[in-house]
């Protein structure tokens, strides 16, 4: 069994603009726990009074799998453990497990700690055995371990037989500075496994763009312990990615770092990472991004129609995911029977699926995107049915803005629809032309339509194209929906922003009305 050890909660938060508050930091870790981690390091108590916190909030909590960790350092140089507030700090936080981290690298010893090799060997091995001695199971994290060993083998060797000798459990390998190689780590751990007493772990950061296959790398070389974050966050440019290393361990390397069922948890957790940092999910993410299992190309995905295996590593449901089919102008008529076939759509009709592949080159030709507007493809090919009515039909619509002397800017829409054989005639105002479009069709079909109301604007996205032609370039509109149960994307696109963001919002309301219809 491979130890997970999650430090998203103290080393990812070390990345710019990955900030959480203690309840934030509480919610992942109950994730974490529910995923089935080993550790979950908390944080640096003592540093930071958010810390802190988050400490005394864990010391209430049942955990179910994991066992939480305090983080800190070896004792200061030329004092002792016995007096040492970090070291205090790390007992007061009343964690089963304390991790710290000494200096294996020369230069930190003698330029950055400023004291000399035997020095720096003492307060590794008294802070560890200080900690041991009051009942803790010590993790001891080698800082620059990878670095210190080539420059100096001997004294990196030293380093880690003083944590063993203070009673750490585990010694973790840590590429501080992200510039190893893989080579470079299977050749070093290599060497090290015969000649080291103890469980070795592995803490690797991204630098090189090696993190992932260094910590799976060492893992193949008999490390039984990897170290990470969700999603990869982490100082500069970031620490190993647990959910690939989780994915690769478990799929590709046939061991379990996971109770049974963890695994189809990875998107969920990955999603809830972002979701409550508030920060935007990385759509092309290995296993969890949302394109991750997505296929474009028609060649790939008329292949995939035949077997799924052709263009996809793994089955996505087993991490959670799924497999997408993205509609555009490189799309062949599979991802037009895919997408008709996800909507209930018959296709018997071979012409009308080559109809609406060729209007959506055309019309991705002229601006139109549909890769994120699916519920337009959807409505494209609905109109193509023999049976489909329109809920309802434009007859006409203007927009109006006015500055009005002691009112401002004054912004009004009409809407002419047609409903059910009667023509409806609305006027209404909003905060922009946009909106009080909105409103007018609103209006005009909520009689008819009462379902409406449940339809919520959820994102509102302007692009301009061909930015070199001013402002007469081609504006593009995408607009998502939602009604509290499903959200879907449309899209327009005209060199008028009022008349791509109407094209935009009829394929919203028409496809909505649909679903629920």
């Amino acid at each position: 069994m491979i130890q997970i050890y999650d430090t998203t909660l103290r080393d990812g938060t070390q990345g710019e603009g990955f900030n959480l508050s203690a309840s934030d930091k509480i919610r992942i870790a109950e994730k974490l726990d529910e995923l089935g981690v080993a550790y979950i390091e908390g944080g640096w108590p003592g540093s930071n009074p958010k810390d802190a916190e988050f400490f005394e909030l864990a010391k209430t909590m049942q955990w179910k799998n994991a066992k939480i960790a305090a983080f800190g350092s070896t004792c200061r140089v030329k004092g002792g453990p016995e007096d040492d507030a970090n070291i205090r700090a790390l007992l007061d936080a009343k964690t089963p497990v304390c991790t710290i981290f000494g200096k294996t690298w020369t230069l930190h010893v003698l330029e950055v700690l400023q004291t000399t090799l035997e020095d720096n060997l003492r307060i590794i091995e008294k802070s560890v055995s200080y900690l041991k001695n009051h009942g803790k199971e010590v993790i001891y994290d080698a800082e620059h371990f990878f670095d210190g060993y080539k420059a100096d083998r001997e004294y990196a060797l030293m380093t880690l037989q003083a944590a063993i000798k203070g009673g750490a459990e585990r010694v973790v390998l840590c590429d501080t500075n992200g510039g190893t190689m893989p080579w470079e780590v299977e050749q070093i751990v290599k060497e090290l496994k015969p000649i080291i007493d103890c469980p070795i772990g592995i803490h690797t950061h991204n630098d090189g763009e090696c993190a992932v296959i260094n910590a799976i790398t060492a893992v193949r070389e008999g490390a039984d312990h990897v170290q990470g974050t969700i999603n990869g966050v982490g100082e500069r440019c970031g620490n190993a990615n647990l959910v690939s290393c989780i994915a690769n361990i478990e799929l590709k390397m046939g061991k379990k770092c996971l109770p049974v069922g963890g695994l189809a948890h990875l998107y969920e957790l990955s999603h809830f990472v972002d979701e409550v940092a508030n920060i935007t999910p990385n759509d092309h993410q290995p296993y969890v991004g949302r394109s991750a299992f997505a296929h474009k190309g028609g060649v790939h995905v008329a292949a995939m129609r035949r077997s799924e295996q052709s263009y996809q590593h793994v089955v996505p449901e087993v991490i959670g995911n799924k497999m997408r089919v993205v509609v555009s102008d490189l799309s062949g008529r599979g991802n037009i029977l895919s997408k008709a076939e996800e909507e209930g759509i018959d296709t018997s009709d071979a012409k009308m699926v080559v109809d609406v592949l060729n209007d959506i080159k055309a019309l991705e030709n002229k601006g139109f995107s549909f890769e994120a507007a699916e519920a337009s493809v959807a409505m494209m090919l609905k109109r193509q049915q023999s049976d489909y009515v329109a809920p309802f039909e434009l007859v006409d619509f203007s927009t109006t803005i006015q500055h009005r002397q002691g009112r401002g800017l004054f912004v009004e829409a009409m809407v002419k629809v047609k409903v059910k054989g009667e023509v409806l005639h609305t006027v209404s105002e909003g905060n922009g032309p946009v909106n009080a479009l909105d409103n007018a069709m609103r209006k005009a079909l909520q009689g008819a339509y009462p379902q409406l109301a449940s339809f919520h604007l959820a994102d509102f996205k302007v692009r301009i194209l061909d930015s070199s032609k001013g402002t007469e370039a081609v504006t593009r509109v995408l607009i998502d929906t939602h009604n509290g149960s499903k959200r879907w994307s449309t899209v327009g696109a005209s060199a008028n922003l009022i008349e791509a963001s109407w094209q935009a919002l009829v394929d919203s309301y028409e496809y909505g009305l649909s679903i629920i219809n």
